[in-house]
């Protein structure tokens, strides 16, 4: 997919919460004759509501106060692309997001992809197999999610779509020690990229996380350093849910970067940037639908204009 038809589907997916940050914000900025005080308080209003968050909205309001000031603008209509710029810093001052797929080094690079059930983590595996594929990266996925035998079959089924080859072991299994068999495999293939799906049940909390602890464990002592990333994958739909499984997910698995998912289906969106900016964790990846291509690289810049309708790159 080319970089300007994502952009349209980026713009179509974020619609609901277009709907509830722009079109608010337009009504809001033609309704009025001056920037006051109380426009901008009012934009304040509108981004707690499509969950940015409270600590974030205040630093995102702060920032349009200072660049309408700096400015000298007083037409309100002319403060929404002041709005898109301080939202895009906003998001790559948290955390800058990586420019390439993955680093030129090591081999093989080992990602462990987490996340709560019904978060779309499973499904993220598959695409991101596609996605490394397409970039002619040798790709190796290990069922590390045995709590449940639906886990295998679906990921099974993601891996023949994405054309690439998959290490599984029966249900019940330890999670660490097909981490450890994926990872053996990847080195004796001569692999360059290792996701690695595992569990997300959140009624057993506590032994989750220990679980995920013994998998890094094992898998740096299968190769050190390893695993390189830890993505953690989150629903769009959950909105300020999203800021507490951030938080979960960080202190037990060391996540250093996230995947957003179902965006196209909320009207919750902002919480993207409310995560980034209170957990100083980057977006890497961003998906806008069901489809395989429906996965890209997370850029703040396209996600801000597609988000308040600004002008994007232009369709292939």
């Amino acid at each position: 997919m080319g970089i300007g038809s994502f952009f349209k589907k980026l713009q179509d997916g974020l619609s609901k919460t277009r709907q509830t940050i722009v079109d608010r914000v337009q009504q809001i900025l033609t309704t009025r004759t001056t920037l006051d005080a109380s426009t901008i308080d009012e934009i304040e209003e509108v981004l707690l509501e499509a969950d940015v968050g409270v600590a974030t909205t205040s630093l995102i309001v702060d920032q349009l106060r200072e660049r309408v000031k700096a400015s000298g603008i007083t037409t309100p209509a002319d403060a929404l692309p002041l709005l898109a710029d301080v939202i895009a810093e906003t998001i790559t001052r948290g955390a800058p997001a990586a420019a390439t797929l993955l680093p030129a080094t090591p081999r093989p690079y080992v990602i462990l992809v987490v996340g709560v059930n019904g978060a779309g983590k499973t499904t993220t595996v598959g695409k991101l197999a596609h996605l490394f594929r397409r970039e002619g990266l040798k790709v190796l996925i290990g069922a590390a999610d045995t709590f449940r035998a639906a886990a295998n079959e679906q990921l099974e089924i993601w891996a023949q779509r994405a054309g690439v080859e998959i290490v599984q072991q029966g249900a019940g299994a330890d999670p660490a020690s097909v981490a450890f068999d994926t990872v053996s495999a990847a080195i004796s293939r001569g692999m360059d990229v290792v996701l690695l799906d595992t569990a997300g049940r959140l009624h057993t909390k506590g032994h989750l996380m220990e679980e995920l602890k013994k998998i890094h464990r094992v898998l740096g002592k299968r190769l050190p350093e390893a695993p390189h990333d830890v993505l953690l994958v989150l629903d769009g739909t959950t909105g300020q849910n999203g800021l507490q499984q951030a938080r979960e997910f960080g202190a037990a698995a060391g996540v250093t970067g996230l995947v957003v998912t179902k965006l196209d289906g909320t009207a919750k969106g902002g919480v993207v940037i409310g995560v980034v900016a209170e957990h100083q964790v980057p977006v890497r990846f961003i998906g806008v639908g069901e489809g395989i291509d429906d996965l890209q690289l997370f850029d703040a810049r396209q996600f801000a204009d597609a988000l308040l309708s600004r002008p994007g790159p232009a369709t292939e």
